[in-house]
């Protein structure tokens, strides 16, 4: 049976869960394959090129934002994409690389730029919004999965305290209210006040 490209990014990501990034070489993959490591370069020219595949595939599987008001759906899209950086070991670092190399994971930044665009943005200065939402995204969760998997084996404790006010230092809450202060600065900047739908992180980590 012939391979496919979607062969291919299967078995690679597959070894992306269970090895990490570290061991996902050319051809450690084509022996789990069983081909030879020449027969991956007919799907893709390089490395890089497979990693920006296998980002594709698993950004494909973020659940789309549904909310109509813009800055909820804003807080949606970067939820949204934080759990599907963390769905897979090293996923983070996986798509923010492919995503500073310009080869893949647009996605998100599209509909974070649309989204900004229908909160009153203009075309620049909602892609300079995007660019400074999926930074904030892409940083916090590459260590924030850095953070479990060092703590997964044992080389730091699991519930390691923040110096601030002593909570965990990784949680849905402080990931959202570091969403929520970039969307107030945009708004400061635009004079735009909250919508009505948009929630407060104070209240949700109630």
């Amino acid at each position: 049976m012939a391979l496919s490209r979607y062969d291919v990014l299967r078995e690679a990501i597959a070894i992306l869960d269970d090895r990490g990034l570290g061991d996902l070489t050319m051809r450690r993959l084509a022996t789990r394959l069983d081909v030879r490591p020449s027969a991956l370069y007919w799907h893709f020219a390089s490395k890089q090129e497979l990693l920006a595949g296998v980002a594709d595939r698993l950004l494909a599987r973020m659940a789309p934002a549904t909310a109509t008001a813009w800055d909820v759906r804003t807080r949606e899209l970067c939820t949204h994409l934080r759990d599907a950086l963390l769905a897979y070991r090293d996923g983070a670092e996986v798509v923010a690389t492919s995503y500073a190399f310009a080869l893949g994971a647009q996605a998100p930044y599209r509909a974070l730029a649309d989204a900004l665009i229908d909160g009153g943005l203009t075309r620049q200065d909602a892609e300079a919004g995007a660019s400074v939402l999926l930074h904030f995204v892409f940083g916090y969760t590459v260590n924030e999965q850095q953070h479990l998997q060092a703590a997964s084996l044992g080389a730091i404790p699991g519930g390691e305290p923040d110096a601030v006010e002593g909570t965990e230092r990784y949680t849905s809450a402080a990931f959202l209210r570091g969403v929520d202060l970039i969307l107030d600065g945009v708004r400061s900047q635009h004079g735009t006040a909250p919508t009505d739908d948009a929630p407060r992180t104070s209240d949700e980590a109630r």
